[in-house]
């Protein structure tokens, strides 16, 4: 049984690379990480392919960016400090906010919503605050995603983002009366825990999640370092730009920021789904779902995707984590026992990454 199941193995990691090989093998993809957890099937595969522009070979000791993967921190964190007794899920922002930040914040239809909004609409994208990442404005002013590549040395500060929505965006619904998927929220939810804990956000991350969870490889980009960061982080691309080491990525932050590996990654969703960060009674508040899209519901910086809702092709098989803009994939199938993470690097291949993700979970339940 033993050679068997060495075999099975041997056939499933041909299998993925395989898949890997195939994402690599695309004119904008220069780098695939892929990592497989799985404690009850044996599995712990970590796959790394590609190579930085200089044409040294990409490793397991070189982080990537994780983008909106941060969400899950995010809400973990403010998970943490609610079951200290620092504050609830249905606290008014207001209550942490100072009037700078609140004033203006959302005004619908002469309605100032501001004493409206409560931290689990932040968390589950329910305010209706418009997102600052959008590409069109209200005004045809040019938008940040297209700041962050012309001004690559700009550093923005969470208050600047808070103020750029303001003036150049406006809210889309009253406070728990429909769905935006929106980073605006999440910086929200940023200043909100540094008000509240005294701490820089990064300071906090790194004090309650990533030193505990001996998570040395992962850190906020741009303001902290790893603890034992043993190489470059992965070049991150948008189109055929090679973005990593632009200032301006400062525009992501409590919204999606972190940068990690993929053992990192699976060390924290082990600690979390197994309640070592916050009690069973927040996790599953965590995970009280908002339609999202066809497939895909959201609960608090939590996803959660069936795949065979959105092909029916894809295994009938769901899994919960958080995805990013740039190829980025944190989840775990609680029905297999396995827990999954990967990115490609590139702002264009969200929706391939979501396929790779089914497919790569299809190979191992096949095996």
């Amino acid at each position: 049984m033993l050679n068997f199941i060495i075999v099975a193995q041997e056939g499933m990691i041909a299998e993925i690379n395989k898949l890997l090989d195939e994402e690599l093998d695309k004119d904008n993809v220069h780098n695939v990480f892929f990592s497989i957890y799985s404690p009850t099937k044996s599995i712990d595969l970590h796959s790394v392919k590609g190579s930085f522009s200089d044409g040294s070979l990409v490793s397991e000791a070189n982080p990537f960016y994780t983008a909106s993967i941060g969400k899950t921190f995010t809400a973990t964190t403010l998970g943490i400090l609610v079951d200290r007794g620092k504050l609830h899920f249905d606290d008014p922002i207001s209550k942490y906010l100072p009037d700078e930040i609140m004033d203006g914040l959302h005004i619908l239809n002469g309605v100032d919503y501001k004493d409206s909004i409560r931290l689990s609409h932040l968390l589950q994208h329910t305010s209706g605050l418009p997102d600052y990442f959008n590409r069109e404005t209200i005004d045809g002013s040019t938008g940040i995603f297209d700041l962050i590549m012309t001004d690559k040395e700009h550093f923005w500060q969470p208050s600047e983002l808070i103020q750029f929505s303001k003036a150049h965006f406006r809210p889309n619904f009253a406070p728990g009366k429909g769905y935006l998927y929106t980073d605006t929220e999440y910086v929200l939810l940023g200043m909100i825990i540094e008000e509240v804990s005294k701490m820089p956000l990064h300071d906090f991350f790194a004090k309650e999640i990533f030193e505990p969870l001996s998570m040395n490889s992962t850190y906020l980009n741009l303001r902290s370092t790893g603890k034992n960061a043993l190489g470059k982080m992965a070049e991150l691309y948008a189109g055929g730009y090679e973005i990593s080491t632009f200032k301006s990525l400062s525009a992501d932050w409590a919204g999606g920021a972190i940068i990690s590996t993929g053992k990192d990654l699976i060390r924290f969703q082990i600690a979390l789904f197994g309640t070592e960060l916050v009690s069973e009674e927040t996790l599953n508040k965590m995970q009280e779902w908002t339609y999202e899209t066809v497939g895909m519901t959201y609960g608090y910086g939590l996803r959660k995707i069936k795949f065979s809702e959105l092909d029916p092709s894809f295994p009938n098989l769901e899994v919960i984590g958080h995805s990013g803009s740039n190829g980025t994939s944190m989840y775990y199938c609680p029905d297999e026992d396995i827990y999954l993470v990967g990115t490609l690097n590139q702002l264009e291949s969200s929706k391939d990454a979501v396929i790779l993700l089914a497919r790569v979970l299809e190979k191992c339940t096949n095996f």
